[in-house]
């Protein structure tokens, strides 16, 4: 909108100021505005200002964008959003309340007396600006002026931080501090500020005070003579810092050899290798693995086999156990007996808990109720296509039911959320017996219950490192994603939930799991088979000139024909082609287990005490000295499988 001298060129709404200093605010601390870029005469305005609940027309200005250079934001306030899936799918509420937009007044200029919170300043006097931790609630810029001060923090509870700042990368250089990956320093797009920039930073030789005069005369000879050194410093700002030595301070120049004539690339991947996969792990290999007393030996080879090949359908039932922790590796056979015989009498006492509730004392207990309501519903509708769940009165159901309503009294406080009969649903499949189908469940859930959590930092924290591999592998297809406001991966949200329940065949479903319980090759091998689909429909997606919308509906599409073979096969070689890097950057070696992870960024420690990945270690329970001996009634055993159900 222009008008008066002035024009916005950005506009977003849902930025708050938070005037409380407390972790939960109260709604009356959070001051609703608006944060404008706008061009008046010959400056640059930054300019925040409140927005009354009344929607007074005083207080919403330049609600037009311009349209020939303006940023839309619509698509970020009011996505067109097709999940794909049931709209129950969502862990948290994500109701959010709206602006009352009104029109403003033509020639309407900003205000400086709209309350005490608006400010406006210009884009001159920003020295540094400071983004949030990844994950933690909303998203917030904190903004400092060349005098020293900090203006109020702006929490984007809408969304829109990358937005501002690629605004105002047209009108400032923005360059993130290699100290501080979260700040970035700014620059006026002037040659001489630059040049004393580039003099501070020390990257290039003694003559650096022409180097941008240089580059604009003869960008070619300039990049080759003095850029050249450009990599080594970024490179350098990614690694850890030794002991001992300050990351402020960078190499002597007489240390660091002269690297020529080099391509500016943070991380160099070599080439990916050529992987295959081997046949599924038999019974009668199984059983040569079988030592004295039943005991498992070279578990570590074992494991390595079904990394590689997965396991036939008939050892199914009894290597799960084992991968999911319910049986102990080491264990004799006798121990497993008592251990089985002890887990089965305190199932059945779990399952008491809730069969010996009343209807009149469940009308009292609203959550148990509302547990009950959500699987039955869910229940119902869980892989009803599949033989061993479909029909009205199929006992797998009545299954699927006591042994989800029995997990909400083993673990309370996480209780039942939708998805989780994905998980239980091939599990009972395979295993066909309530009592062990339950334990198994509950290892499956040591590893992946933090998804389910009300808060998702899990989710969050594992989105964040998804796109932290994407951009190693493929920083061409992050910057198509990002153009299209797809950047965030949120079409991965349910590939993570559920690992992946939906999108591959049932028998393929059981084929990827076991894999990834292995734990091998590294933790997290499920963020690699997410980057391994990616990659596979990248010439689609950039190809087809996709759009958020569209980029959506055709990973949704994928669903069911996908082949876990293809998919496990590139993401071992994803992973073996990262490894191979000398230069990996730290945060993504911790991501891939080569090295241990740090502390975690965040001030409050995270709601699960549990590890996001598989490779933890599951908990072995000690032999049991329980000799009583328990009914065979007290297990219920499914038929058995029919031949050819699993292929």
């Amino acid at each position: 909108m222009e008008g008066s001298g002035h024009r916005v060129v950005f506009e977003k709404g849902g930025v708050y100021l938070h005037t409380s200093a407390k972790k939960h605010q109260d709604p009356d601390s959070l001051i609703a505005g608006v944060i404008r870029v706008v061009e008046k005469d010959s400056d640059v305005l930054l300019h925040w200002a409140p927005v009354e609940e009344a929607g007074d027309s005083t207080q919403i200005l330049f609600s037009k964008k311009d349209s020939s250079g303006g940023d839309s934001c619509t698509s970020e306030e009011d996505p067109t959003f097709d999940p794909g899936y049931e709209p129950d799918w969502a862990v948290i509420s994500t109701v959010r309340p709206r602006l009352h937009h009104s029109e403003p007044t033509e020639g309407a200029e900003p205000s400086s007396t709209r309350g005490p919170w608006a400010f406006s300043v210009s884009l001159g006097e920003l020295k540094s600006i400071r983004r949030s931790k990844p994950g933690l609630s909303w998203a917030y810029l904190v903004l400092v002026t060349q005098a020293g001060g900090s203006l109020p923090a702006l929490h984007f509870h809408r969304g829109g931080t990358r937005a501002l700042l690629r605004v105002l990368s047209r009108y400032l250089l923005l360059a993130s501090s290699p100290q501080d990956s979260r700040l970035y320093l700014v620059f006026p797009h002037d040659s001489s500020a630059l040049s004393n920039s580039f003099h501070h930073l020390q990257l290039f030789d003694q003559d650096s005070s022409n180097v941008v005069s240089r580059f604009l005369q003869d960008p070619y000879s300039t990049t080759f003579s003095s850029f050249s050194r450009v990599t080594n410093f970024f490179r350098g700002a990614l690694q850890p810092h030794p002991e001992g030595t300050s990351p402020d301070l960078p190499p002597p120049p007489d240390d660091e050899p002269e690297p020529g004539f080099e391509v500016i690339s943070c991380v160099e991947l070599g080439p990916r290798p050529a992987v295959e996969r081997a046949s599924p792990v038999t019974e009668g290999e199984w059983a040569l693995h079988v030592g004295p007393e039943g005991r498992l030996q070279q578990v570590s080879e074992l494991k390595n086999r079904i990394f590689s090949g997965g396991l036939s359908p008939s050892l199914r039932r009894e290597a799960w156990k084992f991968l999911l922790g319910y049986l102990s590796w080491e264990g004799s056979a006798e121990e497993h007996k008592a251990h089985v015989r002890k887990k089965t009498d305190e199932y059945f006492r779990m399952k008491l808990q809730w069969k010996s509730v009343s209807p009149e004392q469940e009308r009292r207990n609203s959550l148990l109720h509302g547990y009950r309501s959500l699987i039955e519903r869910d229940v119902s509708r869980t892989d009803r296509t599949n033989k061993f769940y479909e029909g009205p009165e199929n006992p797998g159901l009545g299954l699927l039911h006591d042994i989800l309503l029995t997990y909400c009294m083993y673990h309370f406080d996480l209780g039942y959320v939708q998805g989780m009969s994905d998980l239980l649903s091939p599990i009972l499949y395979v295993i066909q017996s309530e009592v062990d189908a339950f334990w198994c469940f509950c290892g499956f859930m040591e590893l992946v219950h933090g998804n389910f959590e009300e808060s998702q930092e899990t989710m969050k924290r594992q989105l964040g490192q998804l796109l932290l591999l994407l951009r190693v592998l493929d920083q061409p297809l992050c910057d198509f994603l990002d153009s299209q406001d797809s950047g965030s991966l949120c079409f991965c949200f349910r590939w993570l939930l559920i690992w992946f329940k939906r999108e591959f065949p049932f028998p393929d479903i059981l084929r990827l799991w076991e894999v990834l319980w292995t734990g091998l090759p590294g933790p997290n091998l499920h963020l690699l088979v997410a980057c391994a689909i990616l990659d596979m429909e990248r010439d689609t997606l950039m190809l087809s000139g996709f759009g958020s919308n569209e980029i959506l509906k055709h990973i949704n599409e994928l669903t069911m024909k996908l082949s876990v073979e293809d998919v496990l096969t590139r993401a071992e070689a994803l992973y073996r082609q990262l490894t191979a890097c000398r230069e990996l950057p730290h945060n993504v070696q911790e991501v891939l287990g080569l090295v241990p992870p740090s502390e975690p960024r965040s001030p409050s420690p995270p709601v699960s005490p549990l590890p996001l990945s598989p490779t933890r270690a599951l908990p072995t329970p000690p032999p049991s000295v329980d000799t009583a001996p328990q009914p065979d009634s007290s297990l219920e055993i499914l038929p058995e499988e029919e031949e050819g159900a699993d292929s």
